[in-house]
């Protein structure tokens, strides 16, 4: 199989032709690490390779699933892979080798995934952009100047640049949405609970699931039926749902009622072509049957992310204090990043009353936004705030700390918010700007509720179909 002839299916597709006989996983893992070898080089999207691993899974026997023999990359972080290093992106982690696979990385593995590496992630995967120290910036496949997002840059660069046509990705405040955006690919972030942490306990206090990055819609179905059954002492879990979500994509949803925000969620400006994409969407909607409105902010968010900054604060405390007790030896200077060490001295000064504050904030905040959704089936916003901002801000020894939460806060302020609630969202690559920048267009759904949001985007896809449209800087 050509690279031409890979580039046009998506994991779906490649399974079929693996079960009818028309391509051997060999042949499959084959066309993935010649994709890798002719754009990895510029983008710096995959840091690890475990090609002989591959190998060896194939010639052993995959197992008979809905994806087998199709080639996939882990995140490097959360996930356990056996025998391999899970880093988090920091060199404090470098060594950590994973004793058994994580519950997800299992039912990947059984569906006949076949893993041969792992993608790039910011240290603890805590900024909007993937820069580490530890392997380096990953850049864009769209525009080699701008970011990938983050956290899951490394994912969304590979399957946007077509190493792979779905990797695993996480998010705890947009890092599967963003990312989405800034590489024009399919990210939906699942309902709290609905794939299980195991053998992990939640996640930044429940803000953090976990799923995955695609071109097509139906892939992210089939992955999230595959991925979402509970696991025996699960903190958060949803039920497996009644009909699968592959099914739901083929489905029509029904006149749907849609609340369009052209701003962000604190009512502030974005970007004059973000702001005209969301209005343009807003009228495919309403062609397709829909029920659009223009709606203001639901609720007051203003303290969503002091709140939230605590909780991921506290959280990165305890994975660096655990590992400095285990080996034994304090945390070394030039260990962790400036940034992820601002974060871990914040984190040092909160107390147990502050941490209790942030939860209570943000369960306040949970009960303001409800009342939005019982009015409407969905939120029509934009992801991002901004276009994808220049590589390289983090760079230089004087990152202002302060200064870095308010540019973030401009650039991604309208993700987190469904963190926080639980709630499914996606982000849609229905729009370009006018210099042929991705932008993702945001739809947020009711806790539980991926079923709609998977039928509209399913809708959508038809409508405007993005699957054929390529990086030009890769062609």
């Amino acid at each position: 199989m050509n690279s031409e002839e890979y580039l046009g299916y998506d994991a779906v597709g490649l399974a079929e032709l693996v079960a009818s006989g028309d391509a051997k996983p060999s042949e499959l893992l084959d066309a993935a690490m010649a994709r890798m070898a002719e754009v990895n080089p510029t983008l710096n999207a995959v840091v690890q390779t475990f090609e002989p691993a591959a190998r060896q899974a194939i010639g052993d026997g995959l197992p008979q699933g809905p994806f087998t023999g199709v080639p996939f990359l882990i995140k490097d972080i959360t996930l356990q892979v056996s025998g391999e290093p899970t880093t988090a992106g920091s060199k404090m982690f470098a060594k950590a080798i994973a004793e058994r696979d994580s519950a997800l990385v299992s039912a990947y593995r059984q569906s006949g995934f076949v893993f041969f590496g792992k993608t790039n992630t910011p240290e603890f995967a805590l900024l909007g952009i993937t820069e580490p120290d530890l392997y380096g910036a990953t850049l864009n496949p769209w525009n080699l100047e701008r970011t990938c997002g983050g956290s899951s840059g490394g994912a969304a660069s590979a399957v946007a640049a077509g190493i792979v046509p779905a990797a695993t990705a996480s998010d705890g405040g947009g890092s599967i949405r963003i990312p989405a955006s800034c590489c024009g690919l399919f990210g939906l972030k699942p309902s709290r609970g609905r794939v299980s942490m195991a053998p992990q306990g939640e996640g930044w206090g429940g803000l953090t699931c976990l799923h995955a990055l695609t071109r097509s819609v139906r892939d992210s179905a089939a992955i999230l039926d595959l991925s979402c059954k509970p696991q025996p002492g699960d903190v958060y879990w949803q039920a497996p749902p009644a009909t699968p979500f592959a099914d739901e994509v083929k489905r029509e949803p029904g006149r749907l009622r849609i609340g369009m925000l052209l701003t962000n969620l604190q009512g502030g400006p974005v970007d004059k072509e973000l702001a005209e994409a969301v209005a343009d969407v807003g009228r495919l909607c309403e062609s397709l049957g829909h029920i659009v409105e223009e709606v203001k902010p639901p609720a007051d968010i203003s303290g969503l992310l002091p709140a939230a900054l605590t909780v991921i604060a506290t959280s990165v405390v305890s994975a660096i204090d655990n590992e400095i007790e285990r080996r034994g030896t304090p945390l070394r200077d030039g260990e962790i990043e400036r940034v992820s060490r601002m974060i871990y001295e914040t984190g040092k000064s909160s107390a147990a009353r502050d941490y209790l504050k942030a939860i209570q904030t943000l369960h306040r905040i949970s009960r303001l936004v409800a009342p939005f959704f019982e009015t409407y089936d969905v939120m029509l916003l934009s992801t991002l705030g901004r276009l994808p901002i220049p590589i390289g801000l983090l760079r230089g020894a004087d990152v202002n700390f302060e200064a870095l939460v308010a540019k973030f806060g401009d650039y991604g302020p309208n993700t987190q918010l469904f963190n926080v609630t639980g709630q499914p969202a996606m982000s849609v690559p229905l729009a370009w700007s006018a210099d042929g920048t991705p932008i993702g267009i945001q739809f947020a759904g009711r806790a539980g509720d991926e079923a709609t949001l998977f039928r509209l985007a399913g809708q959508l896809e038809t409508a405007r179909p993005w699957f054929a449209r390529r990086p030009p800087e890769l062609q």
